[in-house]
């Protein structure tokens, strides 16, 4: 069976579905009685594609059966797969729907310092809504956050020129991670002109908070640019120099920042393909993660599993296929880590087996990457590339 073996806690609705339709034809329930799981289970397997309780037994299940099929089974099970689109149609409603929004987001930051009178949310409110945006962009609900900062952008620029003191310090925190949003959109999008200007007003706002954590995210978040423009190691030295204004012993919050500068670091050495560079990054940053929980801090996510899927991007921007296939094999990140982070792992992947001609595991990879986080896979210049040469 060689490239069709699924790995565990890697199936999809796509295959789930595809093995019992067209290798078993066996109805749900009947397939909830082969694997010993409840029919409610393979619903929701086939549905979401994404792990759930009992995921890796599960898994393990349904590669027992894999296993077991028969050659003609086998033949129908491939031929299904390569029959189903690669990824789903949605993904011109989503961009649709973002760029509808685009140009109130637009007029909402052109009027940052002259806003319209009218109401603004008690703090308690405001705080809540940028919590659910922080969330929103970790999980990469683009859609949702389109629709919701225009009105929070605008509460947030009146609540500045009404606060003064440490309320006004709080509303410019509040706004690093409002206009962080705002710039996921943007460059997730493409429209990178507009993301390099709300950069500029995060550095803003976050000299205004009154918090060198808060500068030094936006120090991260800066390295899109120069992602952008190719000058990796002007955007490197800005990493090293954020990073060595901190203690990272001082608090979880230091040492959770401190690592992910480093684990961003370490991806634009890789990107300038200096190996040494890219690995003494990373290293650094592995070490910090073993003295924190893995946990989204001042926007970013970190911890040990966010290192792990480092390594595996490392891996392929590095040339280091085999390494990072491997790392692909071996591990599967848990669903405490936000799903565009997850996802990212499951491209990566993709890439890897795409320099190894492995087609039918980077079209598995690709599936499982739009089951965790659909709208940053749809975006994803990398997987638009990918899916046009799997498609010839």
């Amino acid at each position: 069976m060689g490239r069709i073996v699924m790995i565990v806690t890697k199936w999809t609705g796509v295959e789930v579905r595809a093995l019992r339709t067209y290798a078993l034809r066996c109805t749900q329930p009947a397939l909830a009685e082969m694997t010993g799981f409840s029919v409610a289970v393979v619903r929701k397997w086939e549905g979401r594609g994404s792990t759930i309780t009992l995921a890796g037994e599960f898994a393990e299940a349904m590669d027992t059966l894999l296993a077991r099929l028969e050659e003609h089974q086998l033949a129908r099970f491939q031929a299904a797969l390569s029959a189903q689109p690669l990824l789903s149609r949605r993904s011109d409603e989503v961009i649709a729907a973002v760029v509808s929004r685009l140009q109130e987001l637009r007029r909402v930051l052109d009027s940052a310092d002259l806003p319209d009178d009218g109401p603004v949310r008690p703090a308690d409110q405001l705080r809540r809504a940028v919590g659910i945006a922080i969330h929103d962009r970790v999980n990469s609900n683009y859609v949702h956050l389109a629709c919701e900062l225009p009105a929070l952008l605008t509460d947030l620029h009146r609540a500045r020129f009404m606060c003064t003191g440490s309320a006004a310090a709080e509303i410019a925190s509040l706004l690093v991670h409002a206009y962080r949003a705002a710039d996921a959109i943007a460059d997730k999008f493409g429209y990178l002109d507009l993301s390099a200007r709300i950069i500029g007003m995060m550095h803003h706002a976050a000299t205004e908070s009154d918090d060198d954590l808060l500068v030094a995210t936006a120090a991260y978040v800066r390295t899109e640019t120069f992602f952008a423009n190719g000058q990796l190691a002007i955007g490197r030295r800005l990493l090293e120099r954020a990073a060595e204004a901190i203690d990272p012993t001082r608090s979880e919050r230091d040492a959770a920042t401190y690592g992910s500068i480093h684990m961003r670091a370490a991806v634009v050495a890789a990107r300038e393909f200096r190996s040494d560079v890219a690995r003494a990054h990373l290293n650094e940053a592995a070490q910090v993660a073993r003295r924190v929980t893995e946990n989204v801090y001042l926007g970013t996510v970190f911890g040990p599993g966010s290192v792990r899927i480092h390594e595996l991007s490392l891996g392929v921007e590095l040339g280091d296929v085999g390494a990072a296939i491997s790392a692909a094999r071996s591990w599967a990140p848990p669903e405490k880590i936000p799903a565009e982070r997850r996802s990212h792992f499951y491209i990566d992947a993709a890439r890897a087996y795409m320099q190894t001609r492995q087609r039918d595991d980077a079209r598995a990879a690709l599936r499982m990457a739009e089951a965790v986080a659909p709208q940053h896979t749809h975006a994803h210049p990398y997987v638009k590339e990918m899916v046009e040469r799997l498609s010839c």
